[in-house]
């Protein structure tokens, strides 16, 4: 006996298609072409969220280090004696501090380069 699909065939094609929306000629209206290309926006996006977290901690370390810099302590040293005088702050907070507020990043320069 064969096997009928019915409507699951086209139900499955009409996601693949109203996911390859936008995408240019056979991409978005053949249903095998979308299919390969929709799966490989899909792999590609999963990469990217998780590659999107190293990009953001690049950011912050560079962030951190121009502020600690213009107050005459690199990055390395800088957290360096942050982590001696006991001060458990991630780089996100830091890098906020160090844009945002000044003042307080200025106090943390100033306990860093005293423990050490």
């Amino acid at each position: 006996m064969r096997t009928k699909r019915g409507y699951v065939r086209r139900r499955r094609a009409n996601r693949i298609l109203k996911a390859a929306k936008g995408y240019r000629g056979g991409r978005s209206k053949l249903v095998r072409a979308a299919h390969e290309t929709v799966r490989r926006s899909w792999w590609y996006s999963r990469a990217h969220r998780r590659r999107k977290k190293g990009d953001f901690r690049r950011l912050w370390i560079s962030r951190i280090n121009a502020a600690s810099r213009m107050r005459g302590l690199p990055y390395s040293r800088f957290i360096a004696g942050l982590k001696k005088a006991d001060i458990a702050l991630n780089r996100k907070v830091l890098a906020d501090l160090a844009v945002t507020d000044t003042q307080a990043f200025d106090e943390l320069v100033k306990e860093a380069s005293a423990a050490l």
